[in-house]
């Protein structure tokens, strides 16, 4: 597999920089850009990219180098230049290395990883003519077939960066799935895990001893007719691969907040309190940053991401956001127009060790916040033993236990008072606000066990309603 190259350094990469890494190659290879400019590639004499590589991304955000390469660097501002070499070519990834040694060496910045650097001159050795066109086209996909987009990655953490957003964007557009390849050492970002957690898109494990198996679901998998499958048994059941096993318990956990809010279309609202409000009240502080792709850059403000969605309308916008690095916070938002009015879609997720205790106790606050200030629909809390930290390991998890659930005012008056504080099997809600026009809040569990059935029970009975 190859890597992705990543110069970091404290200036920006002006033209001329980029121009002088870019000419690793040697003058026989050209410089072309793609994606309306957005990506420069060095290229093959036919024209065919070899490394492409995205507009530098001043990261804002304290930690967040250090959290998505897995790997301790210089806190601070910190320009971020990622090359992606061509999987095609054997020269590429030393075209990469190349191309992230010579920015460094000129701005006094690092490399990752720090073996890929150097600033040597890669001779082309490859007969590029013998090279297929289609294995060279979009700089994220490394296979692309009529069904499915293979993108193959070797980095600790994969993150859904742009690269990976506009692939996942492109194979939807063209009714194709995307699958991510990675070797069993890699972890998805939790806006990773999101985006790929539908079929027809896939975590493919590539397992030196067990072969390839999804790492999600642990299903055994194979290609055929140009797509990673699951292999079926005798009876046509998905075999599960040994290396999917839990791994050993840690006592580490998430506490993971899934929201919705709705609001009027009003030219005064600004999205994103809503989010700022559950931080303040579970980390202290709002957001540290927020973004439409991972490295998170842009430091954390409602006003900008509100005028973001306001220039997408009416199509939706998807973003994150991230805490401080000392308490592990990520969130994920999507904005979207529907006839009701604006609506926030929020999953908030925080990792505590074996020694922390998640605050629980915050939660009926929270709600009642969110539902007199932010429009609140519902929130479903939930607790899962996973790490820390918050990434996603290809082994498998125990799945969320819900904790407790609140349906917001608006939503108890459509459904009726009496039928909504009255589940005939319960719980019986605690009622927060007014009295005349509460929220219903159900404590479900203490997390200790799973209650997921109390859970369904509650909902059908409000859908019914």
């Amino acid at each position: 597999m190859t890597k992705d190259v990543i110069a970091l350094t404290p200036k920006m990469p002006d033209l001329p920089t980029l121009l002088a890494g870019l000419y690793a190659g040697g003058p026989d290879l050209g410089v072309n850009t793609a994606a309306d400019g957005a990506v420069v590639q060095l290229c093959a004499p036919d024209g065919r990219p070899l490394v492409s590589v995205e507009t530098p991304i001043l990261v804002q955000v304290p930690g967040e180098a250090t959290r998505l390469l897995d790997h301790p660097v210089e806190d601070g501002p910190v320009w971020w230049t990622e090359a992606r070499a061509s999987t095609a070519v054997a020269e590429a990834e030393r075209l990469a290395g190349s191309f992230a040694g010579r920015l460094a060496t000129v701005l006094g910045g690092t490399v990752w990883p720090p073996e890929a650097a150097s600033t040597e001159v890669v001779p082309l050795t490859t007969d590029i003519s013998a090279v297929p066109a289609q294995a060279m086209g979009a700089p994220a996909v490394d296979v692309l077939t009529g069904t499915t987009a293979v993108v193959i990655q070797d980095r600790p953490l994969i993150a859904m960066t742009s690269w990976l957003s506009d692939a996942l964007r492109t194979t939807a557009a063209s009714d194709r799935a995307l699958q991510i390849v990675t070797p069993p050492t890699a972890r998805l970002t939790l806006p990773t895990r999101t985006a790929l957690r539908g079929l027809p898109n896939r975590w493919v494990v590539q397992d030196p001893e067990h072969g390839y198996y999804d790492g999600l679901s642990g299903a055994v998998l194979h290609w055929k007719n140009g797509t990673f499958t699951p292999v079926h048994d005798e009876q046509g059941t998905a075999r599960v691969a040994e290396a999917f096993a839990p791994a050993p318990g840690t006592g580490d956990r998430q506490l993971i907040l899934t929201l919705r809010t709705r609001h009027p279309a009003d030219e005064n609202l600004v999205l994103g309190r809503a989010l700022e409000t559950a931080f303040r009240h579970l980390t202290g502080a709002p957001p540290a940053g927020w973004s439409t792709a991972e490295p998170i850059n842009l430091p954390w403000s409602s006003r900008q991401l509100t005028d973001l969605a306001r220039a997408r309308a009416p199509r939706p916008t998807w973003l994150v956001a991230i805490g401080d690095p000392g308490r592990p916070t990520l969130a994920t938002l999507r904005i979207l127009r529907t006839p009701a009015g604006v609506e926030e879609d929020i999953t908030l997720a925080l990792g505590y060790g074996g020694d922390e205790t998640p605050p629980l106790d915050a939660i009926e606050e929270i709600a009642t916040a969110l539902d007199a200030e932010h429009g609140l629909v519902t929130l479903l809390t939930s607790l899962r033993a996973a790490r820390r930290d918050l990434t996603v390991p290809p082994r498998l998890e125990a799945p969320p236990v819900p904790v407790a659930f609140t349906l917001g005012s608006d939503e108890v008056e459509a459904i009726g008072q009496s039928r909504a504080g009255h589940p005939p099997l319960g719980p019986m809600p605690t009622r927060l606000g007014p009295e005349g026009r509460p929220a219903l809040h159900y404590v479900l569990s203490d997390g200790s066990g799973s209650r997921l059935s109390v859970f369904q029970r509650l909902i059908e009975h409000l859908k019914r309603g």
